[in-house]
């Protein structure tokens, strides 16, 4: 199984390009920061995947792949009224444009062998959350994204599916998660009693890419510790 990986030098990028190593998989690395990429594997490319083009470009030259993945993503936590316009068109770009770039890309690589494209949403884009406007509105379109291209690509056994994170223990999250206030009202908020791990999502970004799980496309799968559907306190 060859599958491409946007997002790689991230939490929940690493984690999972680490898994699908163990599996055997080859993992074709892609980002802005090589770097990490390098420190990650031989076989990557540095790009912008907010560029159609070069995602696409990037997609081709790596040859046939099994799948992509999505894992580029960005967070912002401020009401709207304090969200500049720049702000919020980043927010867009980082989350949903990265995604879509990644279905157009993997379905032109994929569009006559099939194959499975895995995206990054949140428990947010479906619960409300206080402070998560911006983030909640690009996470929304890229739930939105899979279930339409997973309808568009069926016929072409490609199928797309995204996982729907709580708060994980990232680089990114690192504003929350070393605030020891913050850490536990967020660790309160999950139904299981801890915040995410990468390693969490990794495994089930692996399950949805793996060719054994092929009868299923279109869901927004929580990964969240309840955060998303249960109330357990």
């Amino acid at each position: 199984m060859r599958i491409f990986l946007i997002g790689a030098a991230g939490g929940v990028g690493a984690a999972t390009t680490r898994r699908l190593r163990l599996s055997g998989a080859e993992v074709i690395l892609a980002g802005r920061n090589e770097e990490k990429l390098a420190a990650l594997g031989s076989s990557y490319a540095v790009l912008d995947a907010t560029d159609f083009d070069a995602v696409s470009q990037a997609v081709q030259k790596a040859g046939p792949i099994d799948g992509i993945v999505n894992c580029a993503g960005s967070i912002l936590l401020k009401p709207a009224h304090l969200t500049s316009e720049r702000e919020f068109r980043d927010t867009i770009d980082l989350n949903l444009k990265t995604a879509f770039a990644a279905v157009r890309a993997g379905a032109q690589a994929m569009i006559h062998t099939g194959g499975s494209i895995v995206l990054c949403a949140t428990a947010a884009a479906r619960t409300g959350f206080a402070n998560h406007e911006a983030i909640a509105a690009a996470k929304a379109g890229v739930i939105g994204l899979t279930l339409s291209a997973a309808a568009s690509y069926a016929p072409r056994n490609i199928r797309v599916n995204c996982v729907a994170p709580g708060l994980l223990d990232t680089p990114m999250s690192a504003r929350i998660t070393q605030n020891e206030t913050a850490l536990k009202a967020s660790q309160a908020m999950h139904a299981l009693g801890r915040i995410g791990r990468p390693e969490d999502v990794a495994s089930a970004i692996c399950w949805l890419l793996n060719p054994e799980n092929s009868w299923i496309t279109g869901q927004v799968i929580g990964v969240d510790g309840g955060l998303g559907t249960v109330r357990a306190r």
